[in-house]
């Protein structure tokens, strides 16, 4: 990859991973319209860019994560069901994520569902508190995410909506879960690429573009999660549906224009 091609992808994951839009599919088009060709370096790129949107999270939200050992506990339990299907069916994932039309559809699906979440959910209680049985069942919801183009966000904002918790609530709730959840991912991706014969070397020929690509994406997301609490709280999900259906849309007529958008 070029600076210019590391610097835009790196902004697309910062803009989107917070978002219920789908930071896959977002990141299918853009290497897919930008040429950039699918290789063991650009699929670790991909997931450890993770890394700055993590920390994103951990600046913005510092003074939460040294509150209590509760807080650390309640994402733990969120945590587990996503971990657990994880490494069950890693495989099954992975091979769903190669899929484009997959993703296409999903995006296309959550958007239509997304049009609805203000309507079907809009039953908050007061007592905003997020107990371990909310938790639990947040990170339950966090596992359709695994479907690529469902957004991990958008399944456990809906999830703590479900949940009767405000938008906002459920927002932020999803980002802290967000650290330890990309932090798994990013970390095996990593730890695979290193065991793997030549992994060092591909991490050390490119260690500037990985560099490049946190700092942008961490500088990024900063910017994106602030907007989009504001948005959130004010106008809602149905933007982002309407927006989710788009860019599926858009990816179906890339692939039939002959475009390669393969992520294998």
């Amino acid at each position: 990859m070029t600076l210019l091609e590391t610097i835009i992808i790196a902004v697309v994951e910062g803009l989107t991973e917070f978002l219920p839009v789908s930071s896959t599919g977002h990141m299918i088009i853009t290497e897919g319209v930008l040429g950039v060709k699918s290789d063991e370096f650009v699929k670790l790129f991909t997931v450890c860019i993770q890394f700055g949107a993590i920390l994103s999270v951990l600046v913005i939200y510092f003074k939460r994560f040294i509150q209590s050992i509760a807080f650390y506990w309640k994402l733990f339990i969120a945590f587990l069901p996503a971990a657990i299907i994880g490494l069950l069916a890693g495989d099954y994932i992975d091979a769903a994520l190669e899929n484009v039309w997959v993703v296409a559809i999903m995006l296309v699906v959550g958007g239509v569902f997304m049009l609805f979440v203000d309507k079907w959910f809009n039953n908050a209680a007061k007592d905003q508190t997020v107990t371990c049985k909310k938790s639990f069942l947040i990170g339950l919801a966090q596992c359709v995410a695994m479907i690529p183009g469902v957004s991990r966000s958008m399944a456990t904002i809906v999830g703590g909506m479900a949940q009767k918790l405000t938008r906002k609530t459920a927002a932020e709730f999803s980002f802290f879960l967000a650290v330890p959840t990309m932090l798994a991912a990013s970390g095996y991706k990593l730890f695979k690429v290193l065991t793997a014969e030549g992994g060092s070397q591909i991490i050390m020929n490119n260690l500037t573009a990985l560099i490049i690509g946190n700092v942008v994406a961490f500088l990024v997301a900063v910017a994106a999660i602030k907007f989009f609490i504001a948005f959130l709280t004010k106008y809602g999900f149905k933007a982002f549906g309407y927006y989710r259906i788009a860019v599926g849309i858009v990816i179906v007529i890339l692939m039939f224009a002959g475009v390669n958008l393969s992520v294998a």
